[in-house]
Protein backbone atom coordinates (compact mmCIF):
# COMPACT_ATOMS: atom_id res chain seq x y z
CA UNK A 1 0.00 0.00 0.00
CA UNK A 2 1.21 3.49 -0.83
CA UNK A 3 0.24 6.78 0.70
CA UNK A 4 1.48 10.35 0.46
CA UNK A 5 -0.06 13.37 2.21
CA UNK A 6 1.36 16.74 1.20
CA UNK A 7 0.39 19.60 3.51
CA UNK A 8 0.03 23.12 2.19
CA UNK A 9 0.30 22.14 -1.50
CA UNK A 10 -2.66 22.46 -3.89
CA UNK A 11 -3.31 22.42 -7.61
CA UNK A 12 -5.36 25.14 -9.29
CA UNK A 13 -8.96 24.18 -10.09
CA UNK A 14 -11.20 25.33 -12.90
CA UNK A 15 -14.14 27.68 -12.48
CA UNK A 16 -13.48 28.72 -8.89
CA UNK A 17 -16.57 29.87 -6.97
CA UNK A 18 -16.23 31.37 -3.47
CA UNK A 19 -18.15 29.61 -0.71
CA UNK A 20 -19.95 32.90 -0.07
CA UNK A 21 -21.47 32.77 -3.57
CA UNK A 22 -23.15 29.38 -3.23
CA UNK A 23 -24.62 28.34 0.09
CA UNK A 24 -26.74 25.44 1.25
CA UNK A 25 -29.66 27.78 1.86
CA UNK A 26 -32.77 26.57 3.65
CA UNK A 27 -34.66 28.29 0.83
CA UNK A 28 -33.68 25.42 -1.46
CA UNK A 29 -36.74 23.19 -1.90
CA UNK A 30 -36.79 19.66 -0.54
CA UNK A 31 -34.67 17.40 -2.70
CA UNK A 32 -35.70 14.06 -4.14
CA UNK A 33 -33.03 12.11 -5.99
CA UNK A 34 -31.71 8.72 -6.97
CA UNK A 35 -28.45 7.72 -8.57
CA UNK A 36 -24.98 6.29 -8.02
CA UNK A 37 -22.49 6.78 -5.19
CA UNK A 38 -18.74 6.24 -4.78
CA UNK A 39 -16.49 6.92 -1.80
CA UNK A 40 -12.93 6.35 -0.67
CA UNK A 41 -10.92 7.23 2.40
CA UNK A 42 -7.34 6.89 3.58
CA UNK A 43 -8.09 4.00 5.94
CA UNK A 44 -9.31 0.51 5.10
CA UNK A 45 -13.06 0.00 5.49
CA UNK A 46 -13.06 -3.71 4.58
CA UNK A 47 -10.69 -4.90 7.26
CA UNK A 48 -10.27 -6.63 10.59
CA UNK A 49 -10.00 -5.00 14.02
CA UNK A 50 -6.26 -5.61 14.16
CA UNK A 51 -5.68 -3.37 11.11
CA UNK A 52 -8.38 -0.84 12.01
CA UNK A 53 -6.94 -0.29 15.48
CA UNK A 54 -3.58 0.59 13.94
CA UNK A 55 -5.20 3.53 12.12
CA UNK A 56 -7.67 4.71 14.72
CA UNK A 57 -7.13 8.37 15.66
CA UNK A 58 -3.71 8.26 13.96
CA UNK A 59 -4.46 8.06 10.23
CA UNK A 60 -7.31 7.64 7.80
CA UNK A 61 -8.62 11.18 8.30
CA UNK A 62 -9.21 12.05 4.62
CA UNK A 63 -12.03 10.98 2.34
CA UNK A 64 -14.00 11.69 -0.83
CA UNK A 65 -17.73 11.15 -1.42
CA UNK A 66 -19.21 11.37 -4.92
CA UNK A 67 -22.84 11.35 -6.08
CA UNK A 68 -24.19 11.11 -9.64
CA UNK A 69 -27.85 12.11 -9.69
CA UNK A 70 -29.50 10.12 -12.45
CA UNK A 71 -32.93 11.53 -11.61
CA UNK A 72 -33.60 14.31 -9.14
CA UNK A 73 -35.25 17.60 -8.40
CA UNK A 74 -35.35 20.40 -5.85
CA UNK A 75 -38.86 21.74 -6.16
CA UNK A 76 -39.21 22.62 -9.83
CA UNK A 77 -35.43 22.62 -10.38
CA UNK A 78 -34.17 19.55 -12.23
CA UNK A 79 -30.95 17.91 -11.06
CA UNK A 80 -31.00 15.14 -13.66
CA UNK A 81 -27.53 14.05 -14.75
CA UNK A 82 -25.63 16.35 -12.38
CA UNK A 83 -22.82 15.33 -10.02
CA UNK A 84 -21.43 16.60 -6.74
CA UNK A 85 -18.28 15.57 -4.85
CA UNK A 86 -17.38 16.24 -1.22
CA UNK A 87 -13.77 16.14 -0.02
CA UNK A 88 -13.26 15.82 3.74
CA UNK A 89 -10.38 16.25 6.16
CA UNK A 90 -11.39 15.23 9.69
CA UNK A 91 -9.79 15.54 13.10
CA UNK A 92 -10.01 11.78 13.70
CA UNK A 93 -10.08 8.58 11.68
CA UNK A 94 -13.13 8.37 9.38
CA UNK A 95 -14.41 5.23 11.03
CA UNK A 96 -17.10 4.20 13.47
CA UNK A 97 -17.38 7.71 14.91
CA UNK A 98 -18.11 10.00 11.97
CA UNK A 99 -19.13 13.10 13.87
CA UNK A 100 -15.61 14.30 14.56
CA UNK A 101 -14.80 17.93 13.64
CA UNK A 102 -14.03 18.13 9.93
CA UNK A 103 -13.40 20.57 7.11
CA UNK A 104 -14.94 19.98 3.71
CA UNK A 105 -14.59 21.18 0.13
CA UNK A 106 -17.62 20.64 -2.09
CA UNK A 107 -17.12 20.32 -5.85
CA UNK A 108 -20.27 21.08 -7.82
CA UNK A 109 -20.93 20.15 -11.44
CA UNK A 110 -19.77 22.98 -13.73
CA UNK A 111 -22.75 22.28 -16.01
CA UNK A 112 -25.18 23.34 -13.26
CA UNK A 113 -26.57 26.87 -12.97
CA UNK A 114 -26.40 28.79 -9.68
CA UNK A 115 -29.75 27.48 -8.45
CA UNK A 116 -28.77 23.91 -9.24
CA UNK A 117 -25.37 24.37 -7.58
CA UNK A 118 -27.00 25.59 -4.37
CA UNK A 119 -29.24 22.51 -4.44
CA UNK A 120 -26.24 20.23 -5.00
CA UNK A 121 -24.46 21.73 -1.99
CA UNK A 122 -27.50 21.25 0.22
CA UNK A 123 -27.96 17.69 -1.07
CA UNK A 124 -24.34 16.78 -0.27
CA UNK A 125 -24.58 18.30 3.21
CA UNK A 126 -27.79 16.43 3.96
CA UNK A 127 -26.28 13.12 2.88
CA UNK A 128 -22.85 13.70 4.44
CA UNK A 129 -24.21 14.92 7.77
CA UNK A 130 -21.83 16.32 10.37
CA UNK A 131 -18.77 15.69 8.22
CA UNK A 132 -19.99 18.36 5.78
CA UNK A 133 -21.20 20.89 8.33
CA UNK A 134 -18.07 23.03 7.95
CA UNK A 135 -17.69 23.77 4.24
CA UNK A 136 -14.61 25.92 3.70
CA UNK A 137 -14.71 26.06 -0.09
CA UNK A 138 -17.13 25.44 -2.95
CA UNK A 139 -15.65 24.92 -6.40
CA UNK A 140 -17.29 24.31 -9.79
CA UNK A 141 -15.54 21.59 -11.76
CA UNK A 142 -16.26 19.29 -14.69
CA UNK A 143 -17.25 16.03 -12.97
CA UNK A 144 -17.56 12.59 -14.51
CA UNK A 145 -18.68 9.52 -12.56
CA UNK A 146 -18.76 6.14 -14.30
CA UNK A 147 -19.87 2.93 -12.58
CA UNK A 148 -20.01 -0.57 -14.03
CA UNK A 149 -23.67 -1.39 -14.77
CA UNK A 150 -23.64 -4.89 -13.28
CA UNK A 151 -25.15 -5.33 -9.84
CA UNK A 152 -22.70 -6.14 -7.04
CA UNK A 153 -19.87 -4.73 -9.14
CA UNK A 154 -17.58 -2.32 -7.29
CA UNK A 155 -15.82 -1.00 -10.40
CA UNK A 156 -16.13 2.80 -10.61
CA UNK A 157 -14.24 5.91 -11.66
CA UNK A 158 -14.64 9.52 -10.53
CA UNK A 159 -12.89 12.44 -12.21
CA UNK A 160 -13.61 15.84 -10.67
CA UNK A 161 -10.35 17.45 -11.92
CA UNK A 162 -8.87 18.11 -8.46
CA UNK A 163 -10.33 14.94 -6.92
CA UNK A 164 -10.08 11.49 -8.50
CA UNK A 165 -11.14 7.98 -7.49
CA UNK A 166 -10.87 4.60 -9.15
CA UNK A 167 -12.23 1.47 -7.51
CA UNK A 168 -12.35 -2.27 -8.14
CA UNK A 169 -14.04 -5.36 -6.78
CA UNK A 170 -12.55 -6.94 -3.67
CA UNK A 171 -11.24 -10.48 -3.92
CA UNK A 172 -10.41 -13.01 -1.24
CA UNK A 173 -7.13 -13.90 -2.98
CA UNK A 174 -5.85 -10.34 -3.22
CA UNK A 175 -7.45 -8.58 -0.24
CA UNK A 176 -7.72 -11.03 2.63
CA UNK A 177 -4.87 -10.36 5.03
CA UNK A 178 -5.67 -11.24 8.64
CA UNK A 179 -8.45 -13.76 8.11
CA UNK A 180 -11.44 -11.91 9.56
CA UNK A 181 -12.00 -8.96 7.22
CA UNK A 182 -15.50 -7.52 6.88
CA UNK A 183 -17.14 -4.12 6.32
CA UNK A 184 -15.70 -2.79 9.58
CA UNK A 185 -16.60 0.86 8.91
CA UNK A 186 -19.99 1.88 7.45
CA UNK A 187 -20.29 4.26 4.46
CA UNK A 188 -19.82 7.95 5.16
CA UNK A 189 -23.12 9.00 3.54
CA UNK A 190 -26.79 8.22 4.17
CA UNK A 191 -29.58 6.58 2.19
CA UNK A 192 -27.30 4.08 0.45
CA UNK A 193 -27.20 0.53 -0.78
CA UNK A 194 -23.48 0.03 -1.19
CA UNK A 195 -20.80 -2.66 -1.11
CA UNK A 196 -17.13 -2.36 -0.06
CA UNK A 197 -14.60 -1.80 -2.81
CA UNK A 198 -10.88 -1.84 -3.33
CA UNK A 199 -9.37 1.53 -4.23
CA UNK A 200 -6.85 1.75 -7.06
CA UNK A 201 -6.59 5.55 -6.96
CA UNK A 202 -7.74 8.17 -4.47
CA UNK A 203 -6.33 11.66 -4.75
CA UNK A 204 -7.13 15.28 -3.90
CA UNK A 205 -5.00 18.06 -5.36
CA UNK A 206 -7.25 21.06 -4.76
CA UNK A 207 -7.27 24.06 -2.44
CA UNK A 208 -9.12 24.82 0.75
CA UNK A 209 -8.12 22.09 3.19
CA UNK A 210 -4.48 23.04 3.64
CA UNK A 211 -3.40 19.59 2.44
CA UNK A 212 -3.50 17.31 -0.56
CA UNK A 213 -3.13 13.54 -0.73
CA UNK A 214 -2.62 10.57 -2.99
CA UNK A 215 -3.51 7.07 -1.82
CA UNK A 216 -3.70 3.73 -3.64
CA UNK A 217 -4.00 -0.05 -3.33
CA UNK A 218 -6.25 0.02 -0.28
CA UNK A 219 -9.49 -1.71 0.76
CA UNK A 220 -11.00 1.69 1.38
CA UNK A 221 -14.10 2.32 -0.72
CA UNK A 222 -17.82 1.87 -1.20
CA UNK A 223 -19.77 1.78 -4.45
CA UNK A 224 -23.54 1.65 -4.74
CA UNK A 225 -26.79 3.52 -5.20
CA UNK A 226 -28.71 6.14 -3.24
CA UNK A 227 -32.37 7.02 -2.96
CA UNK A 228 -33.63 10.21 -1.27
CA UNK A 229 -37.40 10.72 -1.10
Amino acid sequence: MRRWILCGIAAYGLGLIPATTITASNKVADIQARGMYVEARTCDVWTGPCFANADFNLGGKQGVMAWRIDKGEAGEVSLDGLCVVAVVSAANTLGLEQRAPAKAVILVDSRANLTQRAALVRFAQQQGGQLLANVVKIDAQPIKIDICPCQKNACAEVDATVAKLKTRCLSVEHDKVCGNEYAFYPPLARNLKAIPAGVLEHAFRGKGLGETWSDSDRRAGYVGTFLVK
